[in-house]
């Protein structure tokens, strides 16, 4: 070996425990920053949904919502009796 790779040997040996103090605290540093966003995006999510689960008009009545259901009450109604007259 050349001298100049045997000193940058002895030089990364000497700062071995300083750089692996730096790459432990890097890692650290990228799992708490991937938490804090996964608690961001699971939050704003959250409130989404909720936001769009209540829905309130501007006079701050809640909206309600009916769906007439007769046609699709009438379509089981002749499968079951189809399949009783089987």
């Amino acid at each position: 070996m050349s001298q100049k790779k045997v000193d940058a040997y002895k030089e990364q040996k000497a700062n071995r425990q300083k750089i692996l103090k730096r790459e432990k605290n890097i890692l650290k540093l990228e799992k708490i920053g991937a938490a804090v966003v996964c608690v961001i995006a699971v939050c704003w999510i959250g409130y989404s949904v909720y936001d769009k689960t209540i829905a309130v008009d501007h006079t701050g009545e809640q909206i309600v919502t009916e769906m007439n259901s007769s046609a699709i009450d009438n379509y089981l109604a002749e499968l079951s009796a189809e399949t009783a007259e089987e």
